[in-house]
């Protein structure tokens, strides 16, 4: 049996699994939550990622806005931690703190530049809560999954970027396109 076919039977698995309420985890799972940003800050990172970009996905297109991410933090060419990976994007001072030339660095407030952040989620100047429990806790459990245990690691082949069907941006010309999953088309540097 080769790798994708030994993907797609333990996907199936998992579908079916998931279908009959099982969970990818234990845990409590009416709380909708399993760790907190406190308390695992890289995997919080992740799943709010997972969450905001492909929570409406399939369970491979999860994994596969996932593995993009790991990707980029194990490449030189993008910052070496998820958190920083999903934040990644120029900043702008608040003006609350800005007009205060006296307040010390560490208390001055940045924000994202909107629009502008390599995921469109972190910079739209929305909410970023998350509003639907059963898919934050599907995110969670895939972001501490694919980080801890390495599932579904490699899914993407090596793709650095991706964005969904529905767009053609000029950034994807220059690159190797790599395939599609789910809802996203994944692309690697030439």
């Amino acid at each position: 049996m080769n790798y994708i076919t030994m993907f797609w039977v333990f996907l199936m698995i998992g579908l079916a699994s998931a279908a009959a309420g099982d969970t990818l985890m234990p845990g409590p799972k009416e709380s909708g939550e399993l760790y907190k940003q406190e308390n695992n800050q890289q995997a919080y990172c992740m799943a709010m990622n997972i969450y905001h970009e492909a929570r409406g996905d399939n369970l491979a297109g999860k994994y596969a806005v996932a593995d993009v991410v790991i990707n980029r933090v194990e490449s030189r060419n993008f910052p070496n931690t998820v958190c920083e990976v999903v934040m990644q994007g120029p900043v702008r001072e608040s003006w609350k703190t800005k007009q205060d030339p006296n307040l010390p660095d560490s208390e001055r407030k940045y924000n994202p530049v909107r629009n502008m952040c390599q995921f469109s989620w972190w910079c739209d100047g929305r909410d970023d809560t998350p509003y639907n429990m059963d898919r934050w806790r599907e995110s969670q459990e895939i972001a501490y999954l694919i980080l801890e245990l390495d599932t579904y690691r490699g899914i993407a082949e090596g793709a650095t970027h991706y964005h969904a069907t529905y767009v053609n941006p000029k950034w994807n010309r220059n690159m190797q396109h790599v395939g599609r999953i789910g809802e996203h088309l994944f692309f690697r540097s030439n």
